[in-house]
């Protein structure tokens, strides 16, 4: 009879397994920094705690709170292929809080979730980084967020990024389009790029090409400008927002998926619908690039990226030269590409 024992198991750890805790803690101490840098008045505490802690009570007397959540599409493969990730995060931001800027929240706070299957201390950090460089630009302070190794989830050197942000509005000054009126004249501003939107027709392209990363377009490199940060709108269009003639802009747009067929129809009352001009869509060179090598239909450029217009003000006819003054003021490039109309059937946006 055999009476010997079974060999004892070896002895596993969390590491063993994949995960290291060391490795989250110095993500942690590195990013404490960066991220203080974005803090705003009203906050309390700093980072570990369960939950961020933000103190509205003397800033609105109606306040109106305005949620936006969003991540950046596959930017993040075109970030992770070119190991670009200082400013991907920069995208994650812009595409939260320019959306709650649309009603015209003021972006209060931001929480980012970052995963992976195993943690690269600088790349965690860069990235970090970047979304808190975001927040500092568009003045919203990175209250919390959440670092998530999970081994077997994602191949060696992917991970995944999602933002979420809350902004506030006075009750009485919160745009939800109900102004808006046939004659509105819509004044378009300059996008940075693709900001994040289209990516995967663009690496489709890209890729196709030959990845010419190193091509020249008047001066920029094209992995230059296909990889450009989005766009923050936040701070000049509040200051624009807080002027005397605020209450000549009806409404505002977030030139995200959809393009500028889907997005700022999206703000304006049934009844009514837009005229673009399609003269007015001046492609810059990157969307010059994209619609000439991938062949791609003026049409399906129209309905999938911004084309150079990454934010829209539906503004009243008669304000349009002071509030453009004002944009120029404040260092937004501009231009009118069309009006409101009554609509007469479908489809209610027509570019022409």
């Amino acid at each position: 009879m055999n009476t010997s024992k079974p060999a004892a198991p070896t002895p596993l750890t969390y590491r063993d397994a994949g995960v290291d805790i060391d490795a989250g803690n110095a993500v942690v101490e590195r990013i404490k920094p960066l991220v203080k840098r974005s803090f705003r008045p009203e906050v309390m505490g700093g980072l570990g705690g369960f939950g961020a802690l933000f103190d509205l009570s003397g800033k609105y007397r109606e306040p109106v709170l305005v949620s936006g959540t969003d991540g950046v599409g596959t930017k993040l493969k075109l970030a992770q292929q070119l190991g670009r990730h200082d400013t991907i995060g920069i995208d994650l931001v812009g595409m939260c809080v320019n959306d709650v800027l649309v009603q015209g929240a003021e972006p209060l706070f931001f929480l980012d979730y970052f995963a992976t299957g195993k943690l690269d201390v600088d790349t965690t950090v860069a990235v970090v980084g970047g979304i808190a460089r975001g927040c500092e630009l568009a003045g919203c302070a990175l209250i919390g967020g959440e670092t998530a190794e999970m081994p077997d989830m994602y191949p060696p050197g992917e991970y995944d990024l999602a933002g979420f942000t809350v902004g506030a509005v006075e009750k009485s000054q919160l745009l939800d389009g109900a102004k808006v009126r046939a004659g509105d004249v819509l004044l378009g501003i300059a996008s940075s790029g693709p900001h994040s939107n289209g990516y995967s027709l663009i690496r489709r392209i890209y890729d196709r090409a030959g990845r010419p990363g190193d091509l020249d377009l008047g001066g920029v490199q094209l992995v230059d400008a296909l990889m450009a940060p989005t766009a923050l709108y936040v701070k000049p269009v509040l200051e624009l927002l807080r002027g005397a003639h605020a209450g000549a802009i009806h409404a505002m747009a977030h030139v995200t998926g959809g393009g500028l067929t889907e997005n700022i129809i999206r703000v304006v009352p049934d009844g009514l619908g837009l005229d673009i001009a399609a003269s007015a869509i001046v492609l810059p060179p990157v969307f010059d690039w994209l619609q000439r090598e991938g062949a791609v239909p003026r049409e399906e450029m129209w309905r999938t990226f911004n084309c150079g217009i990454g934010f829209v003000l539906v503004v009243a006819p008669g304000a349009v030269a002071t509030i453009g003054a004002e944009l120029d003021r404040l260092g937004l490039a501009h231009r009118g590409i069309g009006e409101v109309v009554a609509a007469t059937g479908e489809p209610r946006v027509r570019i022409a």
